[in-house]
C-alpha cells in the first residue's frame, strides 16, 4: 500500500504539517509529489498537495482521519485520530487512514523542486507551507469551496412519499435526493416557503451539510471540425455533390485541405465559407466529418504580429559581461551576478543574448521585471527575439489568459517566462538562467503572506538547477551592492557607458525655495517652463514625473484648519477632480467634495498639495493645445490601458507623458529630450530608513528616459532640499558617491546591510489592549534572544510604537522592529514567541504579521 503525505488547504498553525492518506490502487499511477488531490479533512472536502510518498505495509486500512485540534474531537492522547507523521507509526497504532478521493490534474502542478521551495519559504518567511504553494499557482487552480446540503437519512427504505410528510415536503425531499448536493440559496429559491423544514431536517440529521470544491476556471474549449475520412475520399465526395450544395462542397474541400489529424474551429470554418451551423451538422450526420470540443489556449497576444529581430553587435563592455554570464550558464554553475549598468547601457541586449545561450543548451529562463516596467515595449523585444517560446505573466491578463500562459510553461510549450514578481514560480524543470531587471525595486517583495522576496527565491531556485542569476540595475540596492564587496556570494559586473557613447543627460536642480522668493508660485519652475515651451516648439517629447496621483493631496478649511480625513484610517483624503470626490488610497473610502466645512460651516474650503490631475490641468492652462497623456492608477485600471497610452505616445500623438513612478522605468522613446521631476521630495520625507535610497533610485531612473537616442537629453529636478546628498548624487549620475554616504549613515544607525530586520505588526480595534500586548511581545522576544548567544551577536527590539499609519480600516496598528546580527535563526525565535501568545491573540482577536527583511516600513 502507498501512503501519501498531504499538505491540506487550511492555512492555520495547527494544520501546517503533512497528514497521511492512503493512495487507492487505481490512483497510484496518477499521483506523484506535487499532485493536487481531493481529500476529506474532518467534515470538509478540501484540496491538498502531495509532498511525499511512502510504501506502507500489508494490512494497512484506509478510512478514518480528521484533525482533532481543529475540529474539537475528544482525544486524550493529544494526537489526531488516524492522521500521523509517518507510516510506521500508523501501522503500530493500527489506525485506518482515509483514502485520497480524487486527483485534480492529469499532471502535478508542482514539481518536487517547488514543493521543497515551499517548505523553505514556510520556515524562512514564517508562513504555512500551503500559503507558499498557493502563491505558486495561477488563480484558476485556487479552489472555490461551497457549503451544500445533501440527503443523509440512514433509513434507506424511507421514500419521499413516507407517511407524515406534507405534499410540498415530499417534493422538497425528492428534489434534494435527485439533485443534491445543493446550496441553501438554491433550495431557498426553489422552495421559498420551506426554510423552516430545511432547518429542522438539518437538526434531525436527515440533511447533512457538506463542503464541495471546484476550480475557479476551466480550460477553454471550442467546437472543432475534423475529417472523418481520408482527404482523397472527402475531395471526391465534394466533387460529386450537386451545384445546389455548394456550401457543403466548400466545407468538405476546406477540411480535406487540413494537415492529417488537424481540425479547424467551427466558427472559423463558417466565417470562411459563409455556411451555416446546420450545414456542419448535416455533414457530421453523414459521417463525413466529426465535430468535437477541442481545448485551446487563450492568447493575450492573439492577432498581434511581432517582427522578428536579430542579435545586435555587443560593445566591449557588453561582450565582457555576456562572456561572464555565458561561462556560468555553460558550466551549470549556480552563481549570482549583479549587473550594474547605467541607463541606456544596453542591459536588455545582454539579457536577450544570455537567454539565447541558455536555450541553445535545451534549458529555460525566467525574466522578472517590475509590474510597472512590464510594458508592451518590453514584451515586444522578447517576443520579437524568441517568438512563441515566450510566455508573459502579469496582473493585467485575465484569469483565463494567465492560467493558459502558466499551462504553456508547465507543458513545456515555451522556454522563456517574462513577468512580474510571481513569475519566479514558473514551473520550469530545466532552469538555466534567472534575470531580475531593476533588482532594486521594492515591488519584488510581497507585502501579503507569504512575504517573500523574489530575489531571495531566485537564488534558492538557481541552487536546485545549477542556474545563473543576473540582478540588473542602474541603481542597485545597497544590500546587493554591499554583498559584492563583502564576499556575500554576488559577483559585480559593470557597464559604465551608454551604447554608441551617447552622453548621459544634463541634470539641473532647481531650488523651489528660491523660486518662491522671486515670486514664482507656479508648480513649474522657470527652467522647466522654458524647457516645456522649447520642446513644444521643436516638436520633441517630454516625460513629467510626480509620484502622487489625484488632484490635491488634502482638503483643508482655511477658517478653522479642519483637514478631511478618512473615518477608517489615520490618513487624509485625496481630492480627485474628475468625479469631484475625496478618496482614501488605503481602504477605498470615498465621499463627495465638501461645499462647506463640516466643523465650522465655513465655505473657505481649499485644496492643497499637488497630484497628477492638477498638473495636467495646469499644463492645459499654461500651454494651450498641449497634448498630455496621464498615466497613474486612475487612468490605467482598464485592461490594455497601458498599451493604449504608450502606443499613442510612441506614435507621437502626445507631447507629454505625465505620471507617477510607472513612467520612470522601462520606457525607451527616441524623441524624449526633457524629463521634469515636479517634486523630488515626495519619497524623501517618508518615515523610512530607505527613503534617501528610493529617492536616488527614482530620480536616476526617470532621468535615464531622456536623450536615449540621437537627440541630447535634459533633466530638471524641482526640490525644496537641493542640498540633500541623494539629490546631489542623482544630479551627477554618481552612484558611487551616494553609496559611500548612505552606507556611512546606515553603519552609524545600525540598519541593513549592517544588520537584518524583522518587522512585527499587531492590529486591533482597542488601543490599550494593543499596546499592552505589544509590550508583552517585545519583552518575550528580548528574553528568548538571550538564550541564543553566542550565535547572536546583536538583538535589539525597537518598540512597540504606533505604525507610521496608526490606523487602517478601523484597526489600530502597533509595530516592533527586531534588529539582529549573527547566524541565529531569529525569524523562528520571533515565530515561537508569537506562538506563546497564541491563546491570548486568539481570545482577543488580535492579528499579528511577521515580515522578514521588510521593504516597506509603513
Amino acid at each position: 500500500m502507498r501512503i501519501a503525505k498531504v499538505i491540506v488547504d487550511v492555512p492555520a498553525k495547527q494544520t501546517n504539517r503533512p497528514f497521511d492518506y492512503a493512495v487507492p490502487p487505481h490512483l497510484q499511477p496518477w499521483i506523484d509529489i506535487g499532485s493536487r488531490v481531493g481529500i476529506t479533512f474532518g467534515p470538509r472536502r478540501l484540496q491538498g498537495f502531495v509532498v511525499e510518498l511512502l510504501d506502507g505495509e500489508a494490512g494497512h486500512e484506509s478510512g478514518q482521519g480528521s484533525d482533532a485540534s481543529l475540529w474539537g474531537a475528544a482525544n486524550p492522547s493529544g494526537q489526531e485520530p488516524g492522521v500521523t507523521r509517518d507510516a510506521g507509526q500508523a501501522k503500530r497504532r493500527h489506525v485506518k487512514l482515509k483514502a485520497i478521493e480524487q486527483v485534480l490534474d492529469p499532471e502535478p502542478p508542482l514539481n518536487k523542486e517547488l514543493v521543497d521551495l515551499a517548505r523553505w519559504m514556510g520556515s524562512t518567511y514564517i508562513c504555512p507551507e500551503i500559503t507558499a504553494m498557493m502563491a505558486m499557482l495561477p488563480a484558476a487552480l485556487k479552489a472555490n469551496y461551497e457549503r451544500k446540503v445533501e440527503w443523509s437519512d440512514p433509513r434507506e427504505s424511507r421514500q419521499a412519499s413516507a407517511p407524515g410528510l406534507l405534499p410540498e415536503e415530499e417534493r422538497l425531499a425528492a428534489f434534494i435526493r435527485q439533485k443534491g448536493p445543493l446550496t441553501l440559496e438554491a433550495l431557498a429559491e426553489k422552495f421559498p416557503g420551506q426554510t423552516h423544514v430545511i432547518r429542522s431536517w438539518l437538526a434531525e440529521g436527515l440533511l447533512t451539510e457538506v463542503q464541495t470544491m471546484k476550480d475557479r476556471l476551466s480550460k477553454k474549449t471550442v467546437q472543432t471540425a475534423y475529417a472523418a475520412l481520408p482527404a482523397e475520399e472527402l475531395t471526391a465526395i465534394a466533387r460529386d455533390l450537386p451545384a445546389s450544395r455548394a456550401r457543403q462542397q466548400m466545407l468538405l474541400e476546406r477540411i480535406a485541405a487540413l494537415p492529417a489529424g488537424e481540425g479547424i474551429a467551427v466558427a472559423e470554418l463558417l466565417a470562411e465559407t459563409g455556411a451555416s451551423a446546420s450545414t456542419v451538422k448535416t455533414l457530421a450526420g453523414k459521417g463525413w466529418i466529426t465535430v468535437e470540443a477541442a481545448e485551446v489556449f487563450r492568447d493575450p497576444y492573439a492577432g498581434r504580429y511581432f517582427e522578428r529581430t536579430q542579435p545586435l553587435p555587443l560593445t566591449p563592455e557588453q561582450q565582457q559581461v555576456y562572456d561572464e554570464i555565458a561561462d556560468a550558464v555553460d558550466a551549470r554553475r549556480a552563481e549570482t551576478f549583479l549587473l550594474y549598468g547605467v541607463t541606456g547601457s544596453g542591459k536588455t541586449e545582454v539579457y536577450l543574448q544570455s537567454i539565447q545561450r541558455c536555450l541553445d543548451q535545451g534549458r529555460e529562463a525566467i525574466v522578472l521585471v517590475p509590474e510597472i516596467s512590464l510594458t508592451p515595449q518590453m514584451v515586444e523585444r522578447f517576443k520579437g527575439r524568441f517568438g512563441d517560446l515566450v510566455a508573459v505573466l502579469h496582473s493585467r491578463l485575465s484569469t483565463g489568459e494567465r492560467f493558459d500562459e502558466w499551462r504553456k510553461i508547465a507543458q513545456g510549450r515555451v522556454k522563456v517566462a517574462i513577468g512580474a514578481r510571481s513569475a519566479i514560480f514558473a514551473p520550469f524543470r530545466q532552469l538555466g538562467l534567472i534575470i531580475i531587471d531593476e533588482e532594486h525595486e521594492s515591488s519584488y517583495k510581497q507585502e501579503e503572506s507569504p512575504k517573500y522576496h523574489a530575489r531571495e527565491v531566485a537564488v534558492k531556485r538557481a541552487e536546485a538547477y545549477g542556474a545563473a542569476v543576473v540582478l540588473g540595475s542602474a541603481t542597485p540596492s545597497l544590500e546587493s551592492y554591499f554583498d559584492t564587496r563583502q564576499g556575500g556570494g554576488i559577483r559585480l559586473l559593470r557597464m559604465a557607458a551608454r551604447v554608441e557613447g551617447r552622453p548621459l543627460p544634463e541634470v539641473y536642480v532647481v531650488d523651489l525655495r528660491e523660486e518662491l522668493k522671486e515670486g514664482n508660485r507656479s508648480m513649474f519652475s522657470r527652467r522647466l517652463h522654458e524647457g516645456i515651451a522649447s520642446r513644444l516648439e521643436r516638436e520633441e517629447q517630454m516625460v513629467l514625473l510626480l509620484n502622487r496621483r489625484g488632484h490635491s493631496t488634502f482638503v483643508k478649511c482655511r477658517s478653522c484648519g479642519y483637514v478631511s480625513g478618512c473615518p477608517h484610517c489615520d490618513i487624509s483624503l485625496t481630492y480627485h477632480q474628475v468625479n469631484r470626490t475625496l478618496r482614501c488610497h488605503y481602504c477605498g473610502y470615498t465621499e463627495q467634495e465638501p461645499a462647506i466645512c463640516p466643523e465650522c460651516g465655513s465655505t473657505h474650503i481649499r485644496y492643497f498639495g499637488t497630484g497628477t490631475q492638477r498638473v495636467e490641468e495646469e499644463l492645459a492652462k499654461l500651454f494651450p493645445g498641449i497634448r498630455v497623456i496621464r498615466m497613474d492608477v486612475d487612468t490605467t485600471t482598464e485592461k490594455g490601458s497601458h498599451e493604449k497610452w504608450l502606443t499613442l505616445f510612441r506614435e507621437r500623438k502626445a507631447d507629454v507623458l505625465l505620471g507617477t513612478q510607472m513612467v520612470a522605468k522601462g520606457l525607451d522613446f527616441p524623441h524624449v529630450t526633457l524629463v521634469g521631476v515636479i517634486a523630488a521630495d515626495t519619497v524623501l520625507n517618508l518615515p523610512d530608513f530607505r527613503s534617501a535610497e528610493k529617492t536616488f533610485q527614482l530620480l536616476t531612473q526617470v532621468a535615464g528616459r531622456a536623450g536615449r537616442h540621437h537627440l541630447p537629453g535634459e533633466v530638471v529636478i524641482q526640490t525644496y532640499t537641493p542640498e540633500h546628498y541623494s539629490i546631489e548624487a542623482a544630479s551627477r549620475h554618481d552612484y558611487g558617491a551616494f553609496v559611500q554616504r548612505e552606507l556611512e549613515m546606515r553603519r552609524t544607525l545600525g540598519y541593513p546591510p549592517y544588520c537584518r530586520l524583522i518587522l512585527v505588526t499587531l492590529t486591533h480595534e482597542q488601543l490599550p489592549l494593543l499596546m499592552k500586548t505589544g509590550e508583552r511581545l517585545a519583552e518575550q522576544i528580548r528574553v528568548q534572544g538571550q538564550l541564543l548567544t553566542p550565535a547572536l551577536e546583536l538583538l535589539e527590539v525597537l518598540g512597540p510604537v504606533a505604525s507610521p499609519i496608526p490606523r487602517i480600516k478601523d484597526r489600530y496598528r502597533f509595530q516592533c522592529l527586531v534588529k539582529y546580527r549573527g547566524t541565529a535563526d531569529v525569524a523562528s525565535l520571533v515565530s515561537r514567541t508569537a506562538d506563546l501568545l497564541g491563546e491570548h491573540l486568539k481570545q482577543h482577536k488580535l492579528q499579528i504579521g511577521i515580515d522578514v527583511n521588510p521593504q516597506v516600513m509603513m
